[in-house]
């Protein structure tokens, strides 16, 4: 065994799988409405991203799975919850948008006569190959795919950072840090955290670390070096997107502002690599969801459903779904994600202070108070009017459910403690 090796290798795997194409675009537009003020942009995005990431694999990995998380809001709550995250990451939304975003942005560019179905299934045919063997993916990952997506990033930042394509213009734009804050709490990357952290720790045993606490030390390093990776990343991406900042107005298109970038630089050799970064990025990501989604249906059915045709089937269902385009795959994702992401952060958040948070009743107040303005949220944005979710403060954010949190966990914590001191004085 090579620890040091085995944790640079799983840590890049890890980058990987969370780089997908949605991670590629919002750095660069974060630059362009930030200009020469988009480090503080980038601070924000960095802790609503990279930060909530590395505080979930911590709070996983020492509780020993996702459910020793969110399960503290109660059992049923904790499984369902678990349950649809799981479903949002496998065949429904996530993993069909990696080949929709790969047809739309890597192969229409080049070659804009290939069928979207034929691809599907050629797109899914490679992430099965890659995928049915589970000790394997982090590897295959790590040690293959990931260098050759950081390999064509570098070439594209390098340039970007050589040879700008403009300077970095003052842009009257207020709220940087909140709005990076914001943009990096949107890419909702913390979700899959429980199937991934399972998925890391399964590859590290199968290397021959079986002690516990090795593990989770092992884990927590190897989420470091994914983290740093990711920050270095999109320190560059936002650096060129802030250098463009005086020749596209803040409306462009996100994925448009990209696609111009990498051809100012590149020419038709940056629609090249551009077309490489995101085939790589959304296969890493759908290789290792695939996977991980495969393995945590395999152990929730106790192994009734074997892991090799949870995943063909993940992958068939996927390669249909995908036709659907990244726009309907995109609406339909939205309001299911915007539900349950606030109250997995809440979750998170209070378990990695477990020591102050004792009591479960706290954490179910917090959690079911969470979801309930989630739930009001999602249904305004459905065309039902909920003023109230609107008023709420830091709604205009993003975070209306932040306030309602922690009036929810405190209400919660004093009828437990009214509870406790009733029921001891009718004893005594």
């Amino acid at each position: 065994m090579n620890k040091n090796k085995d944790t640079l290798i799983i840590g890049f795997a890890l980058f990987s799988m969370f780089f997908g194409a949605g991670n590629l675009i919002f750095p660069p537009y974060i630059g362009l409405t930030s200009g020469s003020s988009w480090l503080i942009s980038f601070l924000g995005f960095i802790l609503g991203d990279v930060g909530i990431i590395f505080l979930s694999i911590i709070a996983v990995s020492k509780a020993g799975s996702l459910q020793g998380v969110i399960g503290r809001a109660g059992k049923k709550f904790g499984v369902t919850l678990e349950l649809l995250m799981m479903l949002c990451l496998g065949p429904i939304l996530v993993i069909p948008r990696t080949a929709a975003t790969t047809f739309e942005m890597s192969i229409l560019p080049l070659f804009n006569n290939v069928n979207p179905y034929i691809f599907s299934i050629v797109f899914f045919s490679i992430t099965l190959i890659l995928t049915i063997k589970p000790n394997k993916v982090m590897d295959i990952i790590g040690k293959f795919l990931t260098p050759v997506l950081l390999l064509a990033l570098a070439c594209l930042i390098i340039k970007g950072i050589v040879s700008p394509i403009g300077s970095l213009e003052d842009v009257n734009s207020n709220n940087l840090f909140i709005n990076g804050l914001t943009q990096g709490y949107q890419t909702m990357d913390a979700l899959g955290i429980g199937g991934i952290v399972a998925l890391v720790m399964t590859s590290f045993m199968s290397k021959g670390y079986t002690d516990k606490n090795e593990k989770i030390s092992l884990t927590i390093k190897a989420s470091l070096i994914a983290c740093i990776g990711l920050t270095l990343v999109y320190g560059g991406l936002t650096y060129l997107g802030a250098t463009s900042s005086a020749l596209y107005d803040s409306n462009i298109a996100q994925t448009t502002l990209l696609i111009n970038i990498t051809s100012s630089l590149l020419g038709t050799t940056g629609t090249i690599i551009l077309a490489i970064v995101v085939g790589f990025a959304c296969l890493t990501t759908a290789v290792g969801l695939t996977s991980v989604t495969g393995k945590y249906f395999e152990d929730v059915t106790n192994k009734k459903l074997k892991y090799e045709y949870i995943v063909i089937f993940i992958c068939i269902f996927s390669a249909l779904v995908s036709n659907l385009g990244v726009d309907k795959i995109i609406q339909v994702a939205i309001p299911i994600l915007s539900l349950i992401y606030p109250v997995s952060i809440v979750l998170v958040i209070m378990n990695i202070f477990k020591n102050v948070f004792t009591n479960d009743l706290t954490l179910k107040g917090a959690a079911y108070s969470t979801l309930l303005v989630s739930l009001l949220t999602v249904i305004d944005s459905l065309g039902f009017n909920i003023d109230i979710v609107h008023k709420l403060p830091l709604a205009t954010l993003g975070f209306n459910w932040v306030v309602p949190a922690i009036i929810g966990g405190i209400l919660a914590t004093l009828i437990s403690k009214l509870t406790e001191t009733k029921c001891s004085e009718n004893i005594s």
